[in-house]
């Protein structure tokens, strides 16, 4: 799994000593990288929720955290050479 910003998703944290400082859904100690780990190998959302005891809501916030990471960045806006430079009026 590529290496992601999870500080910046809502629905997991990261306790030193907790489960070894791995992320993990937040109030559990369900680390997220299992549960990836599992969708690799062909489980559901409804076997993985069995299995751990995590919440529907827990799996889709790390999913689409994850999905909205790889999007690309939006483009920075570079003004075109056509445009004038102000300072020249």
């Amino acid at each position: 799994m590529a290496s992601l910003d999870w500080s910046q998703c809502p629905a997991v944290e990261r306790i030193p000593g907790k489960v070894g400082g791995a992320w993990v859904f937040r109030d559990t100690r369900m680390p997220v990288s299992i549960v990836f780990e599992n969708f690799e190998s062909g489980a559901t959302i409804e076997e993985i929720m069995e299995w751990f005891h995590v919440t529907r809501e827990q799996i889709m916030a790390g999913l689409e955290f994850a999905a909205r990471s790889l999007d690309p960045p939006a483009p920075v806006h570079q003004p075109s050479a056509q445009m004038v430079d102000a300072r020249s009026i």
